[in-house]
């Protein structure tokens, strides 16, 4: 073929390729590349629902009371609430696990974590009901409380319940704060105080309970409180239930971990690994997540370094 023969059939077919391109990507919508990071970053939840048993419901924002199922996610400021007969679960990202029993309300206030950062928090408001917890890094890492009507409770990392009775129960009816070893055997710290700030004790050993009364000039008083073996029974229920939800729910945060991805848990979600997912490989932490330690690197037709065999050992 001529030269000129040859140029412009090169020129023909290059102008046909532009109508060939639609054929090849035909059915494929491109994707911005930061797409998946925006919509990773724009997840503001903080953990999810583990278990539930009957009806369990949250009042999020201005909506109303809205069902709730397994997998769910929750977010800062909803309102739980489970009703009768049922049970509800929550894990949230640090591994903090609370299970509530049949009609039992509770306002999660706040909820940050973070790994390695300094102002990791969680407020989790008892309103009514029983409410078994076991705490987890922000307990360990910062400060997490649980509020009732009547005190504050600071969690020093350990499992504990909390019952605080619906309004017209009987006279005699007092919120209670218990105490109960891990499942491992290890028994935290729940210190107590009044709405104002005032101590009113801490509970060291298993088992151990207050109870919060009307003490004098109308100040609440935490009482030892020996838990009748009816109520402890019961309590063992309830702490077998919040065992079987934090199982499973670390396992959703294992997941919720690789689905937003190394480097896109923002600030308050950050969960305990900085692996990427599936793990088992070597990273650093870098300013724009983690990142693979640098290797030597070979130039284009350069020969690959030869092994120093002179100081090897025999075999």
């Amino acid at each position: 073929m001529k030269r000129r023969d040859f140029i412009a059939w090169l020129g023909g077919s290059a102008a046909a390729w532009p109508a060939l391109w639609p054929l090849a990507t035909h059915g494929q919508t491109p994707v911005p590349s930061n797409q998946t990071a925006s919509s990773a970053a724009a997840d503001n939840s903080i953990g999810q629902v583990a278990s539930i048993t009957g009806n369990a419901t949250v009042t999020r924002g201005n909506a109303g009371r809205a069902a709730l199922k397994v997998a769910d996610v929750i977010y800062v400021k909803d309102t739980l609430q489970t009703d009768v007969n049922s049970s509800l679960g929550i894990s949230f990202d640090d591994e903090t696990t609370f299970s509530l029993s049949a009609n039992t309300r509770i306002v999660i206030d706040a909820f940050v974590y973070q790994q390695g950062g300094s102002g990791n928090n969680a407020l989790f408001n008892v309103a009514t009901g029983t409410a078994a917890f076991v705490a987890s890094l922000v307990a360990k890492t910062g400060n997490m409380k649980v509020a009732t009507p009547a005190a504050t409770l600071g969690i020093r990392g350990t499992t504990g319940i909390v019952e605080v009775p619906a309004a017209g129960a009987a006279a005699a009816a007092a919120p209670t704060v218990k105490l109960y070893p891990d499942a491992d055997g290890h028994v935290g710290r729940i210190e107590l105080f009044d709405r104002q700030g005032g101590r009113l004790g801490a509970l060291t050993q298993g088992a151990s309970a207050f109870a919060l009364r009307a003490g004098a000039g109308g100040r609440i008083a935490a009482v030892p409180y020996q838990i009748p073996p009816q109520e402890a029974a019961r309590d063992r229920g309830a702490l077998q239930r919040l065992n079987n939800s934090h199982n499973i729910g670390r396992q959703m945060i294992i997941q919720r971990q690789r689905l937003r991805g190394p480097g896109l848990r923002g600030p308050g979600r950050q969960g305990p690994n900085n692996q990427r997912p599936g793990g088992g490989q070597n990273l650093r932490p870098g300013p724009a997540g983690p990142q693979r330690l640098n290797r030597p690197q070979r130039l284009p037709g350069q020969p690959r370094p030869r092994k120093n065999i002179l100081n090897e050992p025999k075999r």
